[in-house]
């Protein structure tokens, strides 16, 4: 997706994967602010990340929580453009309603951001009871009315969990939690979509998975790196949609 963007516009810049462990993490970043090298942070490192770096912009420092992040006068900056792209490939979804949120991790706090923005109750889901209290009341703290998951109805439902990554992962709700729900989004995305999207569409749910923000979130990477660059989002759409199929 980006390296399609940066041969369009014709820039001087790669963009490459890089595997690591929690103990690598600190040392990369050490590297990237040495040399100037803009990226991103997938899971399960964006909270970690945001406590290495030394610059955040005002939402990445309030969500402790960063996806982003490019030099600046010899620092790195993180910034969360994951909220954005959220809030878009909801909009999409035409999402109303409570959301249930499956997850507490980085991108669990991006949906505690886009909920604040919405206006919009969050119920918290995760497989510790214990931790979706404590990211409620994190929520809370943020402006979010939040709770962890109490068995209200709901119309949105958000996997903000790994799950799904691998073909016989577990859904990330139970099947009777989706009684009434409207709209589902995954964040995950792979090749042929998710088993949860294909099995919520079967429901006669609107359902998603995390391609739209995906592209959207990069998007607002691309022009975070190359300041004064407009992204070119069909042409990164077409190469998501070349990579993972329609």
């Amino acid at each position: 997706m980006h390296n399609a963007a940066i041969t369009a516009l014709g820039l001087d810049a790669v963009y490459i994967p890089i595997q690591a462990d929690g103990v690598a993490v600190a040392h990369i970043i050490k590297g990237c602010e040495a040399v100037g090298i803009a990226g991103n942070v997938t899971v399960p490192h964006k909270i970690t990340v945001a406590q290495l770096l030394i610059r955040l912009t005002p939402l990445a420092k309030e969500l402790g929580a960063v996806n982003t992040f490019w030099a600046d006068g010899g620092r790195l900056t993180g910034d969360n453009t994951d909220v954005g792209g959220l809030l878009e490939a909801l909009t999409l979804l035409d999402a109303k309603g409570a959301w249930l949120v499956a997850g507490t991790g980085g991108s669990a706090r991006a949906v505690a951001a886009a909920a604040r923005e919405r206006y919009t109750t969050l119920l918290v889901r995760s497989r510790e009871p214990a931790r979706a209290a404590e990211f409620a009341a994190w929520a809370r703290q943020i402006g979010v009315d939040a709770v962890a998951d109490d068995g209200h109805p709901v119309r949105t439902a958000i996997n903000a969990t790994p799950l799904g990554l691998k073909p016989n992962d577990p859904w990330p709700f139970p099947e009777e939690r989706l009684t009434g729900c409207r709209t589902a989004l995954d964040l995950v995305y792979r090749p042929g979509g998710t088993a949860w999207v294909r099995a919520c569409r079967s429901r006669g749910m609107r359902a998603a998975d995390g391609r739209a923000m995906l592209v959207a979130q990069g998007a607002y990477a691309l022009e975070r790196f190359f300041p004064g660059v407009v992204a070119p989002r069909e042409v990164m759409a077409a190469a998501v949609r070349r990579a993972l199929g329609e």
